[in-house]
């Protein structure tokens, strides 16, 4: 339940206006909790990882990695999410500098992560830890609304 929790607090924290706030309102924990407990449990493929990060014994972040669809050279952060109360102490760049220390490893080339339109703290810190953007837009549906997401990229 803690990775539903975060990702919850992390989401409402971050997308405040950004997102309508009946969709933030409506996330729900055990939702997120039960996706990652199938993700983590059953992973798609054996480049599929989960990290988290802790203060002492307690879960105040996690980072989830994937192979970027359609392309062998890229690793894609599919989440990283720090617990709204930890933010501002380092764990979301030891959780990043995990992902491309994971994905160098397994002899990828490129990390690609992606920043909702409108998240400036994200791309701030994407840009600050050396992604770009990459030109590249999707649109993610949460709840009844329809968000861009903006993808970032570095060499690695």
């Amino acid at each position: 339940m803690h990775l539903g929790r975060i990702q919850v607090a992390a989401w409402q924290k971050a997308f405040a206006g950004v997102l309508p706030a009946a969709v933030l309102a409506g996330l729900e924990e055990h939702t997120f909790a039960e996706n990652w407990r199938v993700a983590i449990s059953s992973p798609p493929s054996d480049k599929h990882r989960m990290l988290t990060a802790c203060a002492g014994p307690a879960i105040v972040g996690f980072a989830a990695l994937a192979p970027a669809p359609q392309t062998r050279e890229t690793g894609e952060i599919v989440a990283l999410e720090v617990d709204p109360p930890h933010t501002r102490q380092g764990h979301g760049s030891r959780l990043l500098a995990a992902c491309t220390d994971i994905l160098t490893e397994t002899g990828t080339t490129h990390v690609r992560a992606w920043a909702l339109e409108g998240d400036h703290t994200r791309a701030d810190f994407l840009s600050a830890a050396g992604l770009e953007p990459l030109g590249i837009r999707r649109v993610l549906e949460i709840g009844d609304t329809q968000v861009n997401e903006d993808a970032w990229s570095a060499l690695l």
